[in-house]
């Protein structure tokens, strides 16, 4: 008896380990069945494998992303190793850091707006108005501003609807909100990388950076202190989601959408799961800063969105606000023309007046 007490742990371990011996290649990531075959097929192989620089390897990348001969368009290819590991990265990791990411966005501006509160002009309004935005900056704005946000509501759907929206509305009602979400997002993308570069050009002369605007930076813009600073047509805060925004991740996300939409130029798969990477998270990053511009452009500043939905603000909010262009503005002069040089008088919510050329000084506003 005490034989067999003996004996049936290595009798279970044999068999154990002829278990694990069915499939010695039973570690590989990703772990799917044909890849279990195939890279079985590969151990018992009594040829030696082509290497990976061989034509007759059916490889295309070194990192061993394919298999299968193929010609131009992966048309043969029946197993992508990297496939699994795509959905595991993109459902897992990359879905927690986006989530992560929007929350703590959306958070931060609930927090501003209690601390810091509305940006207001010091003095009331005069009824004294200003163009500040024409007819098509502010068409082309908002041209780009609702495409992104039917594009931001479309692709979260797509990138957290199973996890959130399945228990809510079932596995039919998803499926077809998925499906047109899914075609609005593919259609939507062009248009809103048509405005994107529409919007560049149109702003681009406004958004070079000024001696001025690092003043902007070391005053973190005011906003703990409730301070105007001086800034010209845009302020440093407004250039900055200008460049790192709009362009920086704009070009991320028009780049990998494009290749991601249009699929039939010879893209392979893993190419198109690196997109999708660089898409994920450009869009993540692009919809948190947003939510600041937003913020910022609408409750927190109030008269900002006034001026972009109807062109014009008060010659108070302009001063306080944008004090040098509102200097500009009154001497009759374009935007950019004054010094960058902050007089050491400069009045705290003010424009520059130290900065006009002699005989420009602005008279009676009018």
């Amino acid at each position: 008896m005490r034989l067999f007490h003996w004996l049936l742990p290595v009798l279970m371990a044999l068999s154990l380990s002829t278990a694990w011996a069915g499939v010695p290649n039973n570690r590989a990531q990703p772990a799917y069945a044909e890849e279990q075959t195939i890279l079985q097929a590969e151990k018992d192989s009594h040829s030696p494998e082509p290497g990976l620089a061989s034509k007759d390897s059916g490889r295309v990348h070194i990192d061993r992303h394919y298999l299968g001969q193929y010609g131009q368009k992966e048309g043969t290819v029946i197993v992508q190793r990297g496939g699994n590991e795509w959905r595991v990265l993109r459902n897992g990791p990359l879905a927690t850091l986006s989530g992560a990411i929007l929350v703590l966005a959306l958070l931060g501006v609930l927090v501003v707006a209690k601390v810091v509160g509305k940006i207001k002009a010091d003095e009331p309004d005069t009824g004294r108005r200003i163009r500040r935005f024409t007819d098509w900056e502010r068409f082309i704005h908002w041209s780009t501003a609702i495409s992104f946000i039917i594009l931001a509501v479309t692709g979260l759907v797509i990138l957290f609807g199973k996890k959130l929206l399945i228990p809510l509305l079932g596995h039919d009602i998803f499926a077809f909100v998925a499906y047109i979400f899914k075609y609005l997002h593919n259609f939507i993308g062009p248009l809103f990388i048509l405005c994107s570069v529409a919007m560049f050009f149109t702003f681009l002369h406004r958004n070079f950076f000024r001696k001025i605007d690092w003043l902007w930076f070391r005053k973190g813009g005011g906003m703990l202190t409730h301070e105007h600073v001086p800034a010209g047509f845009f302020n440093a805060g407004e250039k900055s989601w200008f460049w790192l925004g709009v362009t920086l991740l704009g070009l991320v996300m028009s780049i990998s959408g494009l290749i991601l939409d249009f699929i039939a130029f010879g893209q392979t798969r893993y190419v198109l799961q690196v997109a999708n990477y660089l898409h994920l998270l450009g869009a993540t990053f692009y919809i948190a800063a947003a939510m600041g511009h937003i913020y910022i452009g609408t409750w927190g500043t109030p008269g900002a969105y006034h001026a972009m939905r109807h062109g014009d603000v008060d010659e108070s909010w302009a001063r306080a606000h944008h004090g040098l262009w509102y200097d500009e503005v009154k001497a009759g002069v374009p935007p950019g023309t004054f010094d960058d040089r902050v007089p050491p008088d400069h009045p705290p919510s003010g424009g520059a007046p130290g900065n006009i050329p002699p005989g420009r000084r602005p008279g009676p506003a009018h």
